[in-house]
């Protein structure tokens, strides 16, 4: 039994610094572009902030006080109220494959429903293959262009499903 306690639970003001590293640590991690994407958003450095409007909600896996990684999700910028994005997902080497992040993309997806949302949407860089197969496990289907107004010029890959 591992004296580790890993939880789910939504993000506090002092998870900013810890979640702004492990998502830039991504970009490096996978090469994938730094402008264009999440590395370069204004919220990535305040991520509390960035996610306390109505419908909007971001969790973190925390591990006994360390941040390991996080998500969240939105309504899609500049489009209809009833599409939520699931953004800005990204864990620490040390919680993948474990479970953790297919957890809290379920959380996400939990929040959506009860938050009237009828349908997700994901961004997604071609790197992250993990994740794409992942999303697509939980029936996210491609789509061939962007929707909304996200400013995420350098993500190829854009997913949707019915929620």
């Amino acid at each position: 039994m591992s004296k580790d306690t890993i939880v789910i639970r939504e993000i506090e003001p002092q998870d900013n610094g810890q979640l702004e590293q492990v998502i830039k640590a991504c970009f490096h991690e996978f090469k994938i572009p730094l402008e264009g994407t999440a590395y370069t958003d204004r919220e990535t450095p305040r991520m509390f902030e960035s996610y306390q409007d109505n419908r909007e909600r971001y969790f973190v896996l925390d591990c006994n006080g360390d941040v390991l990684g996080g998500g969240g999700i939105k309504p899609l910028t500049d489009f209809e109220d009833s599409v939520c994005e699931i953004q800005k997902m990204y864990f620490s080497p040390s919680a993948r494959g474990k479970g953790y992040g297919r957890a809290l993309f379920e959380k996400c997806l939990q929040t959506a429903k009860e938050y009237g949302y009828e349908s997700a949407y994901i961004e997604s860089a071609s790197q992250l293959k993990a994740a794409i197969h992942i999303y697509e496990s939980y029936g996210f289907s491609h789509l061939k262009e962007a929707m909304g107004n996200t400013g995420h010029y350098s993500c190829g890959v854009w997913m949707i499903k019915t929620l």
